[in-house]
């Protein structure tokens, strides 16, 4: 499934060369040179924010342990509820 908005040969080319890391290793070697330390930590941390929101976690809860804004928060909560169900996939893999 291909979302009309990120629809992109160089977007493909990018999901592409992720697929292709094998390990955590490899992860952060190919982002460190793809990502700022601050775009990493801003991505982690809406993962973050997505499996606290999934546990039950009150905004007051996130906000204290994760550092995240009440704006981050919500935007997470909006895509659990009304997005792609992305975050629920993958944290459900990683559960696994």
């Amino acid at each position: 499934m291909q979302l009309k908005k990120l629809n992109d040969k160089t977007i493909d080319q990018l999901f592409e060369a992720v697929l292709t890391l094998k390990s955590v290793e490899e992860c952060y070697i190919f982002f460190d040179d793809l990502c700022t330390v601050n775009e990493i930590q801003s991505l982690s941390q809406r993962l973050e924010v997505a499996r606290m929101l999934g546990k039950g976690c009150t905004y007051n809860q996130i906000e204290a342990e994760t550092g995240a804004s009440t704006a981050t928060i919500s935007r997470v909560k909006r895509c659990l509820n009304y997005g792609n169900d992305g975050y629920t996939m993958a944290l459900e893999r990683l559960e696994q």
